[in-house]
């Protein structure tokens, strides 16, 4: 049995389901999935209510779903006019 495993077995199931929260919110963070990711780190928050890093990556994912919303709202128009004047002029 590595060490690892040895830690893993003394960890409680709180701590444990913590971790795999975290881990899975830091992996979906990794591909830009942020509101998937804010609803793991809130998962993550049941087991450790308070937990000053779950709160701020929860928060950090929230600061990343709106700035990536600003942007779709000015990237859309943009391209609706491209494709308007594509239709227009063609």
């Amino acid at each position: 049995m590595s060490h690892h495993e040895e830690q893993q077995e003394n960890l409680s199931h709180e701590e444990l389901k913590y971790r795999e929260h975290m881990k899975r919110a830091a992996d979906l963070c990794k591909i830009d999935l942020f509101l998937t990711a804010k609803s793991e780190y809130e998962l993550a928050l049941t087991y450790r209510p308070g937990d000053a890093e779950a709160t701020a990556k929860a928060e950090q994912c929230l600061q990343n779903i709106s700035r990536d919303r600003k942007k779709v709202l000015v990237i859309v128009p943009i391209v609706l006019a491209i494709i308007i004047a594509v239709i227009l002029f063609a």
